[in-house]
């Protein structure tokens, strides 16, 4: 069964951060724990929960979306699964919370490989996808251009953290190359974007993830938002 629910804008989803920082039980970390578990759990039903030795490619940009998709690997790898970890530059570029989820990984002997030129992707059962989320501004470039190429031209199937990388989050507009992803998880509420008619056709299967925003944070900002979760940590839209 499908589940409707509310959609946010950029500036909704600003204000929901800026909110949930005034929360006195609010923990960033917490919250990319959240993440990163869901992410994690949905990773593994793709891959009929069989984890074990399974070859996963993650893909990780420099911003929030990339510490989300930091702190899954972080999970998959505790779960047995061989994780190889992508960045669009070198690891010592990497500042705050994405660079604190590298150092984290790299103690558990998980180096991370940057896309260098002439790089290519290494064999993978599945990727994921967590190149730029909401940040995309402007056209692609770079690495992280090379990157969605390749990711596309793999046998795997791709999982997006927030939206497929390539996606305007609020306008749905889709850039030159762009992320075909199998599956797409969202997090407390889904972009705007996401449920566009482009958003739709390059998302895959939409999943949304529970990181325990509070139901009076969303009156705050004048939405109403049933219980879609009801004790799961993943719903499908």
């Amino acid at each position: 069964m499908r589940i409707d629910c509310p959609t946010l804008t950029n500036n909704q989803r600003e204000e929901l951060c800026h909110l949930l920082q005034k929360e006195p039980t609010y923990s960033p970390q917490r919250l990319l724990d959240r993440t990163g578990a869901a992410l994690a759990l949905l990773a593994g039903q793709l891959l009929d929960d069989d984890l074990e030795d399974r070859p996963v490619v993650l893909l990780a940009g420099r911003d929030s979306n990339g510490a989300g998709g930091l702190a899954a690997a972080r999970s998959l790898i505790q779960q047995g699964a061989w994780v190889q970890i992508v960045t669009v530059s070198p690891p010592e570029t990497y500042q705050g919370t994405t660079a604190k989820q590298l150092q984290e990984l790299q103690a558990l002997d998980a180096a991370p490989s940057w896309a260098e030129e002439g790089w290519t992707l290494p064999p993978a059962d599945l990727v994921i996808d967590a190149l730029i989320g909401y940040g995309l501004q402007g056209e692609l470039h770079g690495s992280a251009r090379d990157l969605i190429q390749l990711a596309n031209s793999s046998l795997a199937p791709i999982l997006s953290l927030e939206v497929p990388s390539g996606l305007d989050s609020e306008s749905g507009d889709i850039s030159r190359p762009h992320i075909h992803a199998t599956a797409t998880m969202a997090v407390a509420l889904p972009s705007v974007g996401l449920l566009t008619q482009g958003g739709r056709t390059i998302s895959g299967e939409l999943y949304l993830a529970d990181i325990g925003v509070p139901q009076s944070l969303y009156e705050k900002m004048g939405l109403t938002v049933d219980s879609l979760f009801n004790g799961k940590p993943i719903i499908r839209l």
